[in-house]
């Protein structure tokens, strides 16, 4: 039996509905979703997503997409975690002209060229299309021209891959790069060293959206409600206070207590 609020999509996979939707954020308006987690959930259609218009942050990663069809209509979006998917290209990128920061690592893109529909996107600064933490990659990445193709491709992207290419700090990941060229092992015999390890879970570096107008907008007015409610309570303890005064003075005056 499939889980409420699911329904089967391509390959066995399962597809967003609106009730899934409502039912993991607590919104009756899927215009009114600004961040969205659905990962690892065998997703295999994307559903009624692109009507979730007012959308910046989304996590679909391991899923089973082969498709980002729906994602085109999503203009507000800055941040996009796919990894870990089906994804052969990612052409409906190209109309999220907000997108800021894009995780594309553990897909099937094979070539640069996969890649240009990104070209036009004028936020778009930091790109992964492998983790070497989780083991995720993408085909093309196994090119040795690989790096060098996205950064001619892409020219305006400062961090790839986590390393940041562009600005502040790029001399210092360029230095780190030629130093681990250097210490390379040779064809001399000697013990190997073991591969690296995650030591955080996966996500833990994740980046949300630093400046956003409407989720600062939703975090001020919670803080109002809030700060109306520890007035009210203040208002109320302020009475209780005066009562019990008031009952108190009736009793008497203390100097009727023996001590």
């Amino acid at each position: 039996m499939e889980p409420s609020g699911e329904k089967a999509g391509e390959a066995g996979g399962l597809q967003i509905t609106p009730q899934l939707l409502k039912s993991r954020t607590g919104e009756f308006s899927l215009e009114s979703i600004l961040l969205l987690k659905l990962r690892g959930l065998g997703l295999a259609d994307l559903g009624c997503l692109g009507e979730c218009l007012g959308l910046e942050w989304l996590d679909l990663s391991g899923n089973a997409l082969t498709h980002l069809g729906p994602l085109a209509s999503l203009r507000q979006l800055a941040v996009l975690n796919v990894s870990n998917n089906r994804l052969t290209g990612l052409e409906p990128l190209a109309a999220c002209e907000n997108l800021q920061s894009l995780n594309a690592s553990g897909n099937l893109l094979a070539t640069p060229g996969q890649l240009q529909c990104l070209a036009a996107l004028p936020c778009l600064e930091y790109l992964r299309l492998r983790d070497p933490l989780t083991r995720l990659s993408n085909p093309l990445c196994a090119s040795p021209s690989y790096g060098a193709a996205v950064r001619e491709l892409l020219p305006g992207l400062k961090v790839i891959d986590g390393e940041r290419v562009m600005g502040q700090g790029s001399e210092f990941y360029q230095l780190c790069r030629d130093l681990d060229s250097s210490l390379r092992p040779n064809s001399s015999p000697g013990p190997r060293a073991t591969a690296a390890q995650p030591w955080v879970e996966p996500g833990y570096w994740e980046s949300w959206p630093s400046r956003s107008g409407s989720i600062l907008e939703e975090a001020c007015r919670q803080f109002q409600d809030t700060l109306q409610e520890c007035r009210d309570l203040d208002r109320q303890a302020s009475e209780s206070l005066a009562q019990a005064e008031q009952a108190l003075g009736s009793v008497g005056p203390t100097s009727s207590f023996v001590f």
